[in-house]
């Protein structure tokens, strides 16, 4: 857990001075449109704050139970011209958590994966001043339950701390309401545990911008 942090912290730490130095509106295309791009209320830049909402899939041992859950994420993007680069922290939870029990000769076994947080740089492409489409990876950690159940009566019960790895990719769209840069987005998140483990989720959001 230690590394996975450390990890995460180093990525965001690599990533932030990239986009800060992105921050500045590009000269050529300030002076093409009359205005930089910080003034058409589409820019891509600054600290985000989002809500997310969607489906969720546990992955292990052959079993692959469904949930919806929820999350949010916090970020902080540069622009250069048409290019996005950030960093981002977020945090997932599917619905009282993924369950599954399976039988295992005279065994019952049963899991059970809880939230999430993750740490992960994203870069994307701007198709227009709106819409942009991107990808990210970084570092996840979960927690996840394990109980065992035996023919005889005997149990055991354990709780680990799991780290990992995840990637994805979506769109977002800049969608102000009454001057407010808000921002609406949809994704694909894989998350890759150790002991075999994966968690799939297709979610949606709604954000903020803070420039």
């Amino acid at each position: 857990m230690r590394n996975l942090l450390a990890s995460a912290a180093l990525a965001a730490s690599l990533a932030y001075p990239m986009a800060a130095l992105a921050q500045a509106p590009d000269a050529d295309t300030a002076t093409a449109s009359g205005a930089s791009s910080s003034d058409d209320g589409f820019a891509f830049r600054g600290i985000r704050i989002e809500g997310d909402v969607g489906w969720n899939r546990f992955s292990a041992e052959g079993q692959k139970p469904s949930k919806l859950g929820y999350g949010a994420t916090v970020g902080f993007d540069g622009q250069y011209k048409r290019f996005v680069l950030g960093a981002e922290g977020s945090f997932w939870r599917a619905n009282d958590g993924n369950h599954f029990c399976v039988h295992a000769n005279t065994d019952v076994n049963c899991r059970t994966l809880f939230h999430e947080w993750g740490g992960a740089v994203r870069a994307g492409y701007l198709v227009t001043p709106q819409l942009l489409v991107f990808g990210k990876g970084g570092f996840a950690a979960t927690s996840e339950d394990v109980y065992i159940l035996k023919l005889n009566g005997a149990h055991s019960y354990k709780r680990f701390q799991v780290d990992g790895y995840q990637i994805g990719g979506g769109i977002e769209y800049s969608l102000p309401v009454r001057g407010l840069p808000v921002y609406i987005t949809a994704q694909f998140v894989r998350s890759q545990y150790d002991h075999h483990n994966s968690r799939e989720r297709a979610l949606g959001g709604v954000g903020i911008r803070f420039k």
